[in-house]
């Protein structure tokens, strides 16, 4: 299942449904609807939700230590294989979050 992301600030963004269930869910939303919405009053809060999410998983990122790194290419979990950190997962939706606000419009999905 994909969700469709939509805002008059930016372009459309969108993402496998278990991912922006995950998005949805840090921005403060309730996950299970399959509509949704962030006004404009709310997107300071969302961005900044989204932010600290990110800003904790580079922090657990970079205590990985070598073992965790072997395990991973014993694994086949490098390159191509690797997984996608929350940074670049969350970015496309931040950065229509952030356009939104500027342009004073809503992030709606779902719709």
């Amino acid at each position: 299942m994909l969700t469709t992301f939509k805002s008059d600030a930016s372009a459309d963004v969108i993402m496998f449904g278990d991912a922006a269930k995950a998005l949805i869910k840090l921005m403060g939303k309730d996950a299970s609807d399959s509509k949704g919405i962030v006004t404009p009053e709310q997107l300071p809060d969302a961005i900044a939700r989204l932010k600290a999410a990110i800003e904790e998983d580079r922090q657990r990122q970079a205590q990985r230590t070598e073992a965790d790194e072997a395990a991973d290419v014993e694994a086949g979990r490098t390159g191509m294989a690797a997984p996608v950190g929350l940074a670049q997962r969350a970015w496309p939706l931040l950065d229509m979050l952030e356009q939104a606000q500027r342009d004073k419009v809503p992030v709606v999905w779902g719709v």
